[in-house]
């Protein structure tokens, strides 16, 4: 694994692990993605199946997300069965607006998945809403506080993709 990086790349900021996982790491990276035991001692479980300890289990998994080795560890919804929205938005940024844009999108809760495209809608991101009506308005704000226009995508039919990553 090459050495941690950190700062700006292109105007996005980076996140870079500060440390290659070891096999254990590496084993329980694999053990959850996907089947996490739904019960009152999950972490317990999983550490069963792998011969670690719960603690040892939780102390990693955090030692993982604290080291920038995992960006996030939780639960996906479908957020839709809860009330809320997800949608797909798009803005045209120029070069030299780059990094205050992306400061001020990431600076709205309800945006996550910014990432950059070789496009005329050169930035790309999710708004996730408590209900389907929160979408305008989370837009809107994002117009006012850049000058851009947002472009929205809603979600015409669901697909499942399961992805899961060999660590």
């Amino acid at each position: 694994m090459p050495e941690p990086q950190s700062g700006e790349y292109d105007g996005r900021r980076a996140v870079a692990a500060r440390r290659a996982p070891d096999d254990i790491d590496r084993r329980l990276i694999n053990a959850l993605q996907g089947d996490f035991p739904l019960d009152e001692t999950p972490f317990a479980r999983v550490a069963a199946a792998l011969g670690l300890s719960e603690a040892e289990v939780i102390g990693r998994l955090q030692s993982l997300l604290d080291d920038r080795v995992l960006t996030r560890f939780g639960p996906m919804f479908q957020i839709e069965r809860m009330g809320g929205a997800f949608c797909l938005a798009a803005i045209a940024v120029s070069e030299d607006r780059w990094t205050s844009v992306v400061e001020a999108v990431n600076a709205f809760p309800e945006v996550a998945h910014n990432y950059r495209r070789e496009h005329r809608l050169n930035m790309w991101f999710v708004l996730a809403t408590e209900t389907p009506d929160g979408i305008a308005g989370v837009a809107r704000r994002i117009e006012s506080a850049t000058g851009l226009a947002v472009n929205l995508f809603p979600k015409e039919r669901e697909y499942f993709v399961e992805m899961k990553l060999e660590a």
